[in-house]
């Protein structure tokens, strides 16, 4: 068993949440409307999720980080997401978020974008709709793959729950005006209203319209990467097109366990993938997303040593 860290969270009634994003992403697109409204099903088109819903006592894992890939990858650092299920107290829990992908089933490193419902008892999933995205090294393009499998390396940010439907929170925007991403303007409004009061958001977004920046991993580096400027060297960046589904979590303030504060991957039905960074066509682009409130946080195999720490000993 890894080193498990829980963490209560802040859970404001869901109606103050939305109010607080309201004014909050009215800061940054032209176009704001957040409601709080039934869950949709989520296992329909465009997201094609594994569960229905995001209530039933919804949690975070937060798994591992980029110092078990960084300066050199930990190929030993090997998960699975029943195996999550059970550590973060949900047997048979509906999991969808972002990580890195199973090397070992893979053939090769790669970005996971999860969307699993486990059984309650062994490791196989009841279903499981996930992708990878990955680097085709002959070519520098992106390959993006279903994944049949529950496992996952190194890393991962995750929603937990029991994928019933319930009341969730519902964010439609467009037509960005100021710098900040979609996911860094959700949870700064959170960070400004709660302050040290961690704040923690899961569930899916849609691009539904226009371009995206998104990286996609390629297969392990064979040097050290010990700086912001080798890791971005290293890894691939492109511009996709929309529609695409984003899932992941994130929290609006890190109570000290070297958290991943926001972290979501992408997949979509026409062949595109990889880790969401922010969007390319602000006159364009439009988001729908369903989010509940996570009422805990379990750090999981937490790195001995942060990523910061890494680059000071450089």
């Amino acid at each position: 068993m890894p080193p498990i860290t829980k963490c209560p969270t802040h859970v404001p009634p869901l109606e103050e949440v939305a109010q607080v994003l309201q004014s909050g992403l009215e800061k940054n697109f032209e176009s704001v409307l957040v409601s709080v409204v039934d869950c949709p099903d989520l296992t329909q088109k465009p997201f094609n999720l594994s569960a229905k819903g995001l209530c039933g006592s919804p949690r975070l894992a937060d798994v591992g980080g980029p110092p078990y890939l960084l300066p050199l990858p930990q190929k030993d650092k090997l998960y699975n997401q029943a195996e999550i299920a059970r550590q973060v107290e949900l047997p048979g829990a509906f999991i969808l978020g972002a990580g890195a992908g199973p090397w070992q089933v893979v053939g090769v490193n790669s970005e996971l974008a999860c969307t699993v419902q486990v059984a309650a008892e062994g490791n196989e999933p009841i279903s499981i709709n996930s992708h990878v995205t990955k680097v085709n090294p002959q070519n520098n393009l992106w390959v993006l793959e279903k994944l049949n499998s529950t496992d996952f390396n190194l890393m991962g940010n995750f929603l937990c729950c029991e994928g019933k439907p319930g009341k969730v929170i519902e964010i439609k925007a467009r037509k960005r005006t100021g710098d900040e991403n979609f996911m860094s303007a959700t949870r700064q409004a959170l960070q400004q209203q709660y302050g040290p009061q961690p704040v923690a958001l899961g569930g899916v977004f849609v691009i539904e319209k226009g371009k995206a920046n998104l990286h996609v991993m390629p297969d392990f580096p064979c040097a050290p990467l010990s700086s912001d400027e080798e890791v971005d060297e290293w890894l691939k960046f492109y511009e996709m097109n929309a529609p695409l589904v984003c899932v992941g979590e994130l929290v609006s303030h890190d109570p000290g366990l070297d958290l991943r504060v926001e972290h979501f991957h992408c997949f979509s039905e026409h062949g595109e993938g990889g880790h969401y960074h922010y969007d390319t066509t602000p006159e364009e682009v439009s988001y729908l997303a369903y989010f509940n409130i996570a009422d805990s946080i379990y750090r999981v195999d937490q790195p001995p040593v942060s990523w910061d720490d890494i680059k000071k000993q450089k």
